[in-house]
């Protein structure tokens, strides 16, 4: 596929960040009704979808390694600071995500009946947008971290304006989680910039730490991997999770799960392994060994939880464990398994928080034990999608979850040299007990909620799945079939820069 002329490329790239932005300083100068807000909502997240889509068009897959679609301007000259922005396989799937799952909140929100404070919403969400596509496109240190922040504080208001009864604490504990972290990861961030003159992160990771000494990798990393592990989130840094999920509204969630997580594990295959590869193979048994805790410890939480969007919540926990095993086994197969679990969580478990919220519209709670069973016969639509999702969560061989955690577990099968074979067996087989966990708390959720004879509580007059929700579902639905029964249509963009920069080591 043959790139746009070198002129097309950075109004293309800039435009993804400028839309949003835009609209939603636009917005604070509007005066337009509910109807039309939400409408110029829609139009706005749109239009930034569609030079994402353009970017995904226009990309060269034959070099899917390299930086393409770049821009690289000064930005402040005195420190050497720069602009620079790009793409290539790691990060173009997780650009397309966040247009995707941002579009699909606005449309979800057209049709919902919530007008409280709608304007000052939209504008925190075009704001968290240009956050979460900032961070995935920066290529410079200082630029990522300046996106990384740039997120905290709309999810902020967010959780604390539009979420349930115990939103102000669970903001609270989320932004003091989250800006504790990012304190350590800018130490780290700054240390190699002390060490090595630059902030590129391009040049850096093309240099596979040269300039670091190996106790300066370690630090680094350790530094650098803490910073990540708090909005990743890694056990037992994970606490301000589940609060921040069962108080923030709808769209809140699917934000915060589908993208937000994502930044953590993005920021390790991005700067960590690449430009730190002797620190990473040192931190690698005990990344890995925290990942299959945080995959057992999720799991049984989740046996634990009445409350279905903390049970989503605790979920995540476990997820995103599979990821931090992929990336401890710093293998091709590992990294991968990573980088495919990423895509495969935001677009299962963004779904499973859609219909979380869909639940405690019609119920209004989302207590499995208030709620009880028989949902499939009163609202079969929701139930029968509520199905789906908690199969494709469970990792079900033909949906898109199954491939990150069974390759994360192939991985640590056979990981990098150097690395102890025996113990990477042991997370292997911890790991699989995980599976079998998850499987055990999503089958039980569905016996309590979907099965059995019907509940104490009765559907409100809402009904069955609305137009404008099967419009925000389905294309989640029919990417979880897609990359279920195509891995390879993912994979063949990742692996190519994955095994550039392993390789290199």
């Amino acid at each position: 596929m043959t790139p746009v002329p070198a002129l097309a490329v950075p109004v293309l790239i800039v435009s993804v960040l400028i839309v949003p932005a835009l609209g939603a300083a636009l917005l604070l100068g509007l005066r337009l009704q509910v109807r039309a807000l939400k409408m110029y909502g829609l139009a706005v997240s749109g239009l930034t979808l569609v030079p994402v889509v353009a970017m995904a068009v226009t990309f060269d897959y034959r070099r899917a390694a390299q930086i393409q679609h770049e821009v690289d301007l000064p930005w402040i000259p005195g420190l050497d600071l720069r602009f620079h922005l790009g793409v290539d396989g790691i990060s173009l799937p997780l650009v397309a995500l966040t247009a995707l799952l941002t579009f699909l909140c606005f449309v979800y929100l057209s049709g919902d009946r919530r007008t409280e404070r709608l304007r000052a919403m939209m504008s925190a969400l075009l704001l968290l947008e240009v956050g979460m596509l900032g961070t995935f496109l920066a290529l410079d240190l200082l630029l990522f971290f300046v996106f990384f922040e740039v997120v905290l504080i709309p999810m902020y208001f967010v959780i604390a304006i539009w979420g349930g009864p115990g939103r102000r604490a669970a903001a609270l504990k989320f932004i003091l989680y989250t800006l504790l972290g990012s304190v350590v990861l800018l130490l780290g961030l700054l240390l190699i910039w002390s060490q090595t003159g630059t902030l590129d992160i391009v040049a850096l990771a093309h240099s596979q730490g040269a300039a670091l000494p190996r106790a300066v990798q370690i630090v680094a990393f350790v530094t650098i991997g803490l910073g990540l592990a708090v909005k990743t989130p890694m056990w037992p840094l994970h606490t301000w999770l589940p609060d921040a999920h069962t108080e923030a509204p709808t769209v809140g969630s699917v934000l915060l799960a589908g993208v937000l997580l994502k930044m953590g594990t993005y920021g390790f295959a991005r700067i960590a392994i690449p430009v730190l590869p002797d620190g990473a193979h040192a931190v690698a048994p005990w990344l890995g060994a925290f990942a299959v805790v945080g995959i057992v410890y999720g799991a049984l939480a989740c046996l634990a939880q009445r409350d279905l969007k903390r049970m989503i919540a605790y979920s995540s926990v476990g997820h995103m464990g599979f990821v931090l095993l992929g990336f401890a086994t710093l293998t091709p197969v590992g990294v991968n398994a990573a980088l495919f679990g990423n895509i495969a969580h935001g677009l299962i478990t963004g779904l499973l928080f859609f219909l979380a919220g869909a639940v405690k519209d019609r119920y209004g709670t989302a207590d499995m034990a208030e709620l009880g069973g028989g949902m499939l016969g009163r609202l079969p639509y929701l139930g029968s999608l509520l199905t789906f999702a908690c199969i494709a969560s469970l990792g079900l061989p033909g949906l898109a979850g199954f491939w990150g955690e069974m390759l994360a577990l192939f991985g640590a099968f056979e990981p990098a040299e150097g690395l102890s074979r025996p113990l990477f067996l042991v997370f292997m087989a911890v790991g699989g007990l995980g599976t079998v966990l998850t499987a055990a708390y999503f089958l039980v959720m569905l016996s309590r909620v979907t099965h059995g004879p019907p509940g104490p509580l009765t559907p409100s007059a809402v009904g069955d799945v609305r137009t404008f929700e099967l419009s925000a579902w389905v294309p989640l639905v029919l990417l979880i079939l897609v990359f279920g029964l195509w891995p390879k249509a993912l994979l063949a963009i990742t692996d190519p820069a994955v095994q550039t920069f392993l390789e290199a080591r």
